[in-house]
């Protein structure tokens, strides 16, 4: 789907590029000079301006953006990439695959700093993939997305949601010994798991898109975690650099192939990005669904892709 340019549009995407692209070249000169604040803050800093500025782009290429025409479901989305990551900090406890370090001192502002850091996630890799989708678009334009029927999309739904739920499950119960090397069923397994219930509750299912659609959704997707992947652990290895906040990875020994990193990720950890994405789009969805949907979350406003995909063929603002 992609909006009309107007002149409010073209003047908001402005604004959304020049202060991402100045905030995130004013960040890097302040951490090149020392600033101490700015190492200690740097992951959320430059996902903030980082999302600014590809959400700009998206506005100039498609007319219709997150910040621009979602402002009212983008807390919605703020607070679900919270508690999504929350929900993987939880299974850390049992699998420590990674510890932060030079985290603020203070308890008060060490939440703070996860609360911003952990909000920037969903937005970051949504505004990505829909930079990807867009781009995807203009190489090989296509009609938008739209969703099959509930009994075409889920002929497996059944089996999709007990693989899901086996992937979730077996890390969690898993002895101590063994946890460590189960994090990817962890990073795999929500989506399979909430693809199904969306396919069951609603359209917000890549289960139920058609084979061309699902193709490209599934590809922007992936792209865009991946992308996002290699931003965070580059910002994360100069916050490392610079002595300020920062994580590293306790995965066993055994995993690190070659003992090749990029960053602090062993390069394994890398594949872990793209279906992260996939987790993401399925478990926001699932939480719009069960929030109320369309019915709460505004149908008037423009529909970026992602809420658009969310939207059934009957609905009068889906196209």
């Amino acid at each position: 789907m992609k909006g009309k340019a107007t002149p409010s549009t073209s003047h908001r995407w402005m604004v959304h590029f020049w202060l991402g692209l100045l905030g995130m070249v004013t960040i890097q000169a302040l951490l090149a000079a020392g600033n101490r604040f700015v190492a200690v803050w740097l992951t959320p800093m430059m996902w903030t301006a980082y999302i600014a500025f590809a959400d700009a782009l998206v506005l100039r290429l498609r007319g219709v953006s997150w910040l621009a025409s979602r402002r009212r479901e983008f807390p919605l989305l703020v607070i679900a990439s919270v508690g999504v990551w929350l929900l993987f900090e939880a299974y850390n406890l049992h699998l420590h695959n990674w510890v932060y370090l030079k985290v603020p001192t203070d308890p008060l502002v060490r939440d703070l700093a996860y609360f911003w850091s952990f909000a920037t996630i969903m937005p970051g890799v949504f505004e990505t993939s829909e930079l990807a989708l867009a781009l995807l678009e203009r190489r090989s334009p296509s009609n938008p997305p739209t969703a099959s029927t509930p009994a075409e999309g889920s002929r497996h739904t059944g089996l999709w949601f007990v693989i899901g739920l086996g992937m979730v499950t077996i890390p969690a119960v898993s002895p101590a010994w063994i946890a460590p090397f189960l994090f990817a069923p962890v990073w795999l397994g929500f989506f399979p798991l909430f693809d199904s219930l969306n396919g069951l509750l609603g359209p917000a299912s890549l289960i139920r898109l058609g084979g061309a659609a699902r193709r490209r959704s599934v590809w922007a997707l992936m792209i865009g975690g991946g992308v996002c992947g290699l931003l965070w652990e580059a910002w994360n290895l100069q916050a490392a650099l610079a002595g300020g906040g920062h994580w590293v990875y306790t995965i066993p020994r055994a995993l690190h192939v070659f003992n090749l990193h990029y960053g602090k990720m062993p390069v394994l950890g890398l594949l872990g990005f793209p279906p992260f994405a996939l987790e993401l789009f399925a478990v926001y969805n699932f939480l719009r669904q069960v929030t109320g949907g369309d019915r709460i979350w505004h149908p008037s406003e423009p529909a970026t892709a992602f809420t658009a995909w969310s939207r059934s063929p009957s609905d009068p603002g889906s196209a």
